[in-house]
């Protein structure tokens, strides 16, 4: 069975695409089939596996709007068992466009009701803002993870995010579970990356991730490359941290089933 997962922050700059694109390429190498939906206009997980945003023949947009069939814009990447549903900027008109829709909320779940079952995983990459687009990805979604940086003010806006996690759950999806926080950009040097970790599992306890992505220039690099850092550098330390965050992923998963 498929499970869906939105990868959401509305904070910009914690590490979601990063995330995103080094997960699904990491649960990939562990064999699992996997679908990447990138649902960002800025498109930058679209890029990320080298694709050029100005090239797309059809993209994500093209499925909400004109209800394309989601196969005819769904792309291979160079991992194997890992596929990308594209997006870039034309996807900003489409919360607009969508405004008159019936059951606008529930786009996105219908496309993905049509193919999630070729995949064990949906990842969507999520945009920085909790518009519709977010709103769709989280009612599609089984569940919800939640990456915080390691940085000042990691826990702002979080509370907002969470506001509007128990608004879908109320309204719109009954099962929305919080799959668990992921740490990022974490410097062990930083007394601060520290501080912002121990405050973050105080809070949130056993839903915290225990991986903890540590701030890695092979992995800030592989991204203008066209590729995950899986593929970029397999050694760095970024590809291991994303290695072990889906091999925790997969363990937890395994545990509740």
């Amino acid at each position: 069975m498929s499970k869906i997962i939105a990868i959401a922050n509305q904070k910009g700059g914690v590490g979601k695409t990063t995330t995103s694109v080094n997960l699904a390429a990491s649960l990939a190498v562990l064999e699992q089939k996997v679908l990447l939906v990138d649902a960002d206009p800025q498109g930058n997980a679209t890029s990320g596996f080298g694709y050029d945003l100005k090239e797309l023949q059809a993209t994500i947009y093209e499925c909400i709007i004109d209800g394309r069939d989601p196969k005819e814009a769904i792309l291979p990447t160079e991992i194997e068992g890992l596929e990308l549903l594209p997006s870039n900027i034309d996807l900003v008109g489409a919360e607009l466009e969508m405004l008159n829709f019936e059951e606008r909320e529930r786009v996105l779940s219908k496309i993905l009701d049509g193919i999630k079952d070729k995949y064990d995983y949906v990842l969507i990459d999520c945009s920085p803002s909790l518009g519709l687009i977010t709103v769709n990805s989280l009612t599609a979604a089984n569940s919800v993870m939640i990456p915080v940086q390691c940085e000042y003010l990691a826990l702002e806006g979080l509370g907002k995010l969470l506001n509007t996690v128990k608004i879908i759950q109320k309204r719109l999806n009954t099962d929305l579970e919080i799959e668990g926080f992921v740490l990022t950009m974490y410097d062990s040097r930083l007394r601060l990356s520290n501080q912002v970790a121990d405050e973050v599992k105080k809070h949130f306890e056993d839903m915290v991730f225990e991986t903890i992505v540590q701030r890695n220039t092979k992995l800030a690099e592989a991204p203008s490359h066209g590729q995950p850092a899986i593929l970029y550098d397999a050694e760095c330390r970024g590809s291991v941290n994303y290695l072990n965050l889906a091999k925790e992923l997969l363990d937890r998963n395994m545990n509740k089933n």
